[in-house]
């Protein structure tokens, strides 16, 4: 049997950088699922987003740390200052996404593909009326490598989730997206600006260096033009 002596390189490298990667050891002494938690937590401290209270849905969740952050931003300020991982909230999360996903306390979770309409209706069922504050998005399709096609996958989720957002974010409401650089990005910061009277693009710390991904934020929705 050959042996792919360049794959094995690139993995032990992965695994090497990983071990000794900062925020994967921060995820671990902090209790998060993923390194991922730390990008929010800048965005979040950068625009002062979510507060006690709100009700948050966090799209593409699995494995779940962005809705860790959030639940630990919704406990209530008591004598130990709030973060709390269990126990009390005030407040609001529901998390959704195509893979399963390890139960937080507190977050209502729905396994789905958010581009179907069946778990769409899911997701407003379970807000029973009620607007959303902010939308965080990490979700991302399976990229096939060539250029056009991913960006056409990429651009589908980002417009769902800004439909989404129409429909039921409050008027001063946050959308949080993950996209990436390359084709089709200007067109994404476009859209975004068709849709949010406030636009900035960020790319966090935790973000790596080679990654093209950035985030998107918008805030305050434009009136509908319907």
């Amino acid at each position: 049997m050959k042996v792919d002596t360049k794959s094995k390189k690139l993995n032990k490298a992965w695994l090497n950088e990983h071990i000794h990667d900062p925020y994967v050891r921060q995820a671990q002494k902090d209790g998060y699922r993923s390194r991922a938690a730390y990008k929010l937590k800048e965005i979040d401290e950068t625009f002062h987003l979510i507060r006690p209270g709100q009700v948050v849905v966090d799209l593409g969740a699995t494995p779940g740390a962005w809705s860790q952050y959030v639940r630990r931003r919704l406990a209530p300020k008591g004598v130990s200052g709030g973060g709390a991982a269990v126990g009390e909230l005030n407040g609001s999360i529901i998390a959704l996404d195509l893979l399963d996903f390890e139960p937080i306390e507190g977050v209502q979770f729905i396994q789905g593909d958010f581009r179907e309409d069946s778990v769409l209706e899911q997701l407003v069922s379970l807000l029973e009326g009620r607007k959303v504050d902010v939308v965080v998005s990490d979700m991302a399709p399976n990229l096939s490598g060539i250029d056009v096609s991913d960006a056409a996958r990429i651009a589908h989720l980002v417009e769902l989730a800004i439909e989404f957002c129409q429909s039921h974010l409050r008027t001063d409401g946050a959308l949080v997206c993950k996209v990436f650089h390359g084709s089709g990005y200007s067109q994404l910061v476009d859209t975004f600006r068709q849709a949010f009277r406030v636009v900035k693009p960020v790319k966090p710390k935790a973000s790596r260096d080679r990654s093209s991904e950035t985030f998107l934020v918008g805030i305050g929705l434009k009136p509908s033009k319907a």
